[in-house]
């Protein structure tokens, strides 16, 4: 018996999949945490280890404790590629979690399916990662074509709005946004009033704000994280724009509203996950209680809320991965999810099925706070 467990040891070191040892199972995230964007990639992670510590206080998954390690990619398409090369080839993670961004997933998540790598929980909700569906990629969010058709609705059948410009990120993300709304708007007969854009990972927004002044618009949607959308939206005050002003989830509702002070009073903003004040839900008691305990310090807010949800998910898959899960095996876990409860939302996978959630909630900001508004009027 001597003899033979060295050998034993050898083969199941041989055969244990990247990323998972006897007592661990370690999850990479390629993400902004310095730059103009850092608070959205701060809060998914904080979200996710929220979710990993809460189940590793009561024994892990399988007896192993699920780790996140976190690498820095500024919001930049060619740093998250690297991050993410570093991940899967260096630290070997088990699968990625909480990349954010589109430019920056259409980056990462090539080098994740072409090693057989799951990513789970992408910050993006880019009809790309979604249609046609691909085995590796389980987003949890609903997608920007959701969020604006919700806030198109929204803006005409309240409001009345009928010319309706956009504001965007002169990338990938802008360009899923205008997509979306150019759909909206269609199904409604209506045409884009005028566009501006702006370049990433910065605030110039000046020119996009004139060609979005010269529009005339009387409602616009904004898409970019929060750091140009606040610049914008000061400038557009200042330059007399009086009508509503939207913009979707991405933005980094705490973020934009911390940026901008009293003057985030009346933006409207479409969210994918639920207010992180509503108690009323067990999931959003769970988070609350559970980063608490991650971080004493840390504020309730959206993106982290979409953080440990996603963290949730995918330790559900994990659960049903089985006993010496493997890459494979977490794909099947997360495809049997066809109806998961996690307190008051329902996240809903499948063999075909990539999205777990679909619902989009309206806020309005008042307050200095993000309030659920079941309608514009």
């Amino acid at each position: 018996m001597l003899r033979i467990l060295p050998a034993l040891c050898l083969l199941s070191a041989l055969t244990a999949a990247d990323g998972v040892t006897p007592s661990a199972i370690l999850v990479g995230q390629a993400c902004p945490l310095d730059g103009p964007a850092k608070g959205l990639g701060l809060g998914m992670s904080l979200g996710l280890k929220a979710a990993f510590a809460e189940a590793n206080a009561g024994g892990g998954v399988g007896g192993r404790q699920v780790e996140l390690r976190s690498v820095d990619d500024g919001y930049d398409p060619d740093k998250c590629a690297d991050a993410t090369a570093g991940l899967i080839e260096e630290a070997k993670v088990f699968c990625l979690a909480g990349l954010v961004g589109t430019p920056t997933s259409k980056a990462a998540v090539p080098l994740a399916v072409e090693a057989g790598v799951p990513v789970v929980g992408l910050f993006t909700g880019a009809m790309a990662f979604r249609e046609p569906a691909q085995r590796l990629v389980f987003n949890v969010r609903a997608s920007y074509d959701d969020e604006t058709e919700m806030l198109v609705e929204r803006l005409t059948a309240d409001l009345g709005a009928k010319r309706i410009a956009i504001f965007r990120q002169n990338d990938s993300f802008g360009a899923a946004g205008l997509s979306g709304t150019e759909k909206a708007l269609k199904k409604r007969s209506l045409e884009l009033a005028g566009a501006g854009t702006f370049e990433r990972n910065t605030v110039a927004v000046k020119t996009g704000l004139a060609a979005v002044l010269a529009a005339k618009p009387d409602a616009v949607v904004m898409v970019g994280p929060y750091k140009p959308i606040a610049a914008f939206v000061r400038e557009a005050r200042a330059a007399g724009l009086a009508c509503p002003l939207a913009t979707i989830s991405f933005v980094g509702t705490e973020s934009l509203i911390a940026e901008l002070g009293a003057e985030a009073d009346g933006l409207i903003i479409s969210q994918v996950v639920p207010s992180p004040a509503d108690e009323s839900l067990a999931v959003v008691r769970a988070y609350r209680a559970a980063l608490t305990k991650a971080d004493a310090a840390a504020t309730p807010s959206y993106v982290s809320l979409e953080g440990y949800i996603s963290g949730r998910i995918l330790l559900l898959g994990l659960a049903a991965a089985g006993a010496e899960p493997t890459r494979d095996s977490l794909v099947a876990g997360l495809e049997s999810l066809t109806a998961a409860d996690l307190g008051g939302l329902t996240a809903a996978f499948g063999p075909q099925r990539r999205q777990a959630l679909g619902q989009v909630w309206l806020t309005k900001v008042a307050g200095g706070a993000a309030r659920p508004a079941a309608s514009l009027k």
